[in-house]
């Protein structure tokens, strides 16, 4: 059966309403709970950003059961790769060995907070070293490192869940697919492509959870929904070519400005209908992801669609 996941999307949500919502979304049923990690909202109409490592923390101690996960972290400018393994491995610990590091090469929307955003090449090339670094941190090994990138004269990490917390990778194409594969990582995608799969599996990664993640705008009016996942997703169809380069809200309203509600609507399921919901979500399982993350569009929506969840959507995906 593939585990469906809820997402606590911090771009629109503040940190004390994800912590109340991660709790709802356990009781619900959810198998587990993906966090995004950013600094700037992609839109100034989502009107959020807290620190994902401090809801994360909380939410770690408030639930019992559900998996935790971030999607995604960068570990190469805003945080140093010993910084984002010393984190992990406390929400590793906070949670009861519940949490999984999801990791990947950033946006220059978030990353650029820090510094000049390098080029693509430069960037995938820090994302494996960082996993360098990080890897050994999380088995309890003393790291002494001096790279391309990084310098870690000594670290250790005395804080350690008693299993050790496991790692995703962020894929996009075959590259990024044996990263993962040769770091014994899980896949993760927002795309539900099979050829992900494949190049992951050819490289290796057969047996690991692949996460997918799928954005849907429930509630009961169709069109109210497609006009709120206009305001609030119009960006989220310009590939990840451009999302991952532009530096602002302000850039992806200026990229976004010609699609139309009807578009995002045509892209998006939006309404009561739980069958396209459902249809949405099985695109991944279709494809070949283990885990699957819905995104309810609309921040304070998250209440009346966690009911939903719980009354007809998860049922109908257990085939209830």
């Amino acid at each position: 059966m593939t585990n469906i996941g809820y997402t606590l999307m911090t771009e629109q949500r503040g940190p004390r309403e994800l912590v109340d919502d991660a709790v709802r979304a356990e009781a619900a049923g959810f198998d587990f709970a993906v966090c995004s990690d950013h600094y700037y909202p992609w839109l100034q109409e989502q009107g959020h950003a807290p620190f994902a490592w401090s809801v994360l923390g909380a939410v770690a101690h408030v639930t019992q059961r559900m998996d935790l996960v971030s999607f995604v972290t960068c570990p190469t400018m805003r945080y140093h790769p010993a910084v984002v393994a010393q984190m992990a491995a406390t929400v590793g610990v906070m949670s009861g060995g519940r949490f999984t590091l999801g990791l990947g090469a950033g946006e220059n929307l978030n990353e650029h907070v820090v510094g000049a955003y390098p080029q693509a090449t430069q960037r995938h090339a820090m994302l494996a070293e960082a996993l360098e670094i990080i890897k050994p941190l999380l088995a309890g090994e003393t790291v002494h490192h001096s790279g391309e990138y990084y310098d870690v004269p000594e670290a250790r990490l005395w804080d350690l869940p008693d299993e050790q917390v496991p790692i995703g990778v962020a894929v996009s194409g075959p590259s990024s697919c044996r990263l993962a594969a040769r770091n014994d990582a899980a896949l993760i995608a927002v795309e539900p492509k099979r050829e992900l799969i494949d190049a992951y599996e050819k490289s290796g990664g057969d047996g690991r959870p692949r996460y997918g993640q799928v954005a849907i705008c429930w509630g009961p009016d169709a069109h109210a929904c497609a006009q709120v996942a206009h305001e609030q997703f119009r960006w989220f169809n310009l590939g990840w070519a451009v999302n991952a380069e532009l530096p602002g809200p302000r850039s992806f309203d200026a990229a976004a400005a010609t699609v139309t509600p009807e578009f995002v609507a045509s892209k998006i399921p939006c309404g009561p209908d739980v069958d396209r919901h459902v249809a949405a979500i099985r695109e991944f399982t279709d494809a070949g992801f283990t885990d699957v993350a819905v995104v309810q569009i609309g921040g304070d929506s998250q209440p009346d669609f966690l009911d939903f969840a719980q009354k007809q959507l998860l049922p109908a995906l257990n085939g209830g």
